[in-house]
């Protein structure tokens, strides 16, 4: 089949749209961008229901996205808790940490990230700190693996959901016409499902990053036609640049 329109379930981000454009000029597609997904906030009272207190029983925070620190700030002010300056925050990557600029001041000394962006680097600066009690924010969807790491490790610590992922509503036909679609999330299949109820894969071409979607999409009776990360293409840029050379190269 001829590849003409491929939707990527994500925001336009300045750095990526860069990389698809050149893809799209380079093998003559359209690539759209649709965000399949919004995160809101839980209501203080959903919060309250968890029994969950953040002070004065918690020294520390670990923060997993942006999304995180966005929600948890936000629900904070919402609940007029005040954050103290001596909190300490524990962030997934240097660019989360970064983030944190938007609420409180950057020191050092209080807030630390893990160097290559995975939980287990994370866990090392963690375990240099054993005695704060840590809080973490967490979204509906998650996996217990930081959960578990904590406590293997005798981490002192507690989780409460604080947003939450819900489905972008599209007007009708508007995903319609497309020969591909890729996704970054299980939550991506979902909304996929519920704006387009009883849909048939046929000939779509199915896409997506990250072991969690390409599940998704296995649970789901779909083909998954490319995925990524791979050894010889760690991004979904360089996947999707592969894959369309090599349906390029068939059809000559």
């Amino acid at each position: 089949m001829k590849i003409e329109k491929i939707l990527v379930s994500q925001p336009q981000g300045a750095e990526a749209k860069k990389y698809y454009d050149e893809i799209a000029q380079k093998y003559n597609v359209q690539i759209d961008f649709k965000q399949f997904i919004c995160i809101e906030s839980v209501s203080p009272k959903e919060f309250r229901a968890q029994k969950v207190s953040i002070l004065p029983e918690h020294t520390a925070i670990i923060f997993t996205s942006r999304h995180a620190i966005d929600h948890f700030f936000g629900l904070c002010q919402e609940m007029r808790i005040n954050i103290p300056d001596s909190m300490k925050y524990f962030c997934i990557s240097e660019l989360v940490a970064l983030y944190i600029q938007k609420y409180v001041q950057y020191r050092k000394r209080k807030i630390f990230f893990s160097p290559d962006g995975h939980f287990e680097g994370l866990l090392n600066q963690i375990l240099r700190h054993p005695n704060e009690t840590y809080f973490l924010p967490q979204s509906t969807v998650h996996t217990d693996e930081i959960r578990d790491k904590l406590e293997a490790n005798g981490i002192k610590h507690d989780e409460a959901v604080m947003y939450r992922t819900v489905s972008k509503k599209f007007a009708e036909g508007e995903l319609d016409g497309y020969d591909m679609f890729i996704f970054f999330s299980p939550a991506g299949i979902t909304s996929l499902l519920e704006n387009k109820p009883g849909f048939k894969q046929g000939k779509t071409l199915i896409g997506c990053f990250g072991p969690n979607a390409a599940q998704a999409i296995h649970e789901q009776g779909f083909r998954l036609d490319l995925e990524a990360p791979t050894q010889e293409a760690p991004s979904m840029t360089m996947a999707l640049e592969q894959y369309l050379a090599k349906h390029a190269s068939k059809k000559k």
